[in-house]
């Protein structure tokens, strides 16, 4: 299963990525000669209407071969006749693509298990303190320790705020029009570090156009999560933790042993991450290639293009060597 989800998942991401800088080279008018899935031999083959499409045996890559992309052309439907923002719009398109899928994948998630409530509303957990203190599904909780609760937000900021050396928690809820005082005594949970009293948000299901700008949000907070973890690795502050395939393998068979939802929470991740990491302005991604189109913006004229494919060979050289070093990192760390 962990193979077969491993594959399905690999096959998505790159899908994806190539389809976004295919389908927008073709509304550009740009010829393309080949559509590839994978890496290695050939599988299958077959010709469109004037595009190559091949599966290839492994799917730890793809490409998207287009008519004057690596060579001079003087046919108007080549990729290097095209206008600059065209040229920029084809080759964005497969960061953006992956964002695309990752806000389609949240949006089914949400779908199959919709999405906590935000209002203050509590659903006391079995066992836990506020059921023991008298807490009842329904009751609205207006304060706890004489701070206002608007929102479900306040009571996490407000119990992590005030409650930090394990002393009762005095909350007022609204129970049938009536307020009822509750004292609640929290326990410390030792996984996420912070005094809790149990209670969940009840669950809303959502209808397809709320999930949808769920998936948006969701999308956005994991955008910003990376950007700040990458930020962090750069300045030292955390450590780098980077996996390679055989890396992401062994995450997925952990995922594929919680439910089709886990496998789906990590595939939007990991679109997310294909995304950011293809934005970024390092040599042989998409990123840099934006900004040579960019620099021959306000040049006015194209950069040497033996100059421009020599950052890239060097940046894949470099790219290869980073991943053989992931790689290396990876199987020590299933050894050890």
């Amino acid at each position: 299963m962990t193979i077969i989800a491993a594959i399905l998942i690999f096959c998505l991401l790159i899908i994806s990525h190539e389809f976004g800088h295919f389908i927008m080279a073709k509304i550009c008018g740009v010829y393309v000669y080949d559509f590839s899935l994978g890496m290695g031999p050939k599988l299958l083959s077959w010709k469109g209407k004037e595009t190559q499409y091949t599966l290839r045996l492994f799917p730890i890559g793809g490409w998207v071969k287009m008519m004057g992309e690596d060579e001079d052309s003087d046919d108007p439907r080549s990729f290097i006749r095209k206008k600059i923002s065209q040229r920029m719009a084809i080759i964005a398109a497969g960061p953006i693509m992956n964002f695309l899928t990752a806000i389609l994948l949240f949006v089914i998630i949400f779908m199959m298990i919709g999405t906590y409530s935000t209002e203050n509303i509590a659903e006391p957990i079995d066992g836990k303190p506020a059921q023991q203190a008298g807490m009842q599904n329904g009751d609205r909780i207006i304060e706890i320790n004489g701070y206002q609760i608007n929102e479900w937000s306040d009571i996490t900021t407000v119990i992590s705020d005030t409650a930090v050396d394990g002393s009762v928690v005095d909350t007022v809820v609204e129970r049938d029009g009536k307020q009822v005082e509750i004292a609640i005594q929290p326990t410390y949970d030792q996984e996420s570090g912070y005094w809790q009293i149990g209670v969940m948000p009840p669950v809303v299901r959502q209808n397809f156009f709320v999930a949808v700008k769920d998936g948006v949000v969701q999308t956005y907070v994991f955008t910003k999560l990376i950007l700040v973890s990458l930020v962090q690795m750069v300045t030292g502050q955390i450590d780098a933790d980077l996996a390679g395939p055989i890396g992401v393998v062994s995450i997925i068979g952990q995922a594929t042993s919680y439910g089709i939802q886990s496998l789906l929470l990590l595939t939007a991740m990991l679109c997310v991450n294909l995304g950011i990491i293809n934005l970024l302005p390092l040599p042989a991604l998409d990123g840099c290639r934006i900004v040579f189109l960019a620099i021959e913006g306000i040049r006015g004229k194209p950069i040497n293009r033996e100059r421009e494919g020599l950052v890239h060979f060097i940046g894949l050289i470099l790219l290869f060597g980073l991943m053989i070093v992931i790689t290396y990192n990876d199987i020590i760390r299933l050894l050890a």
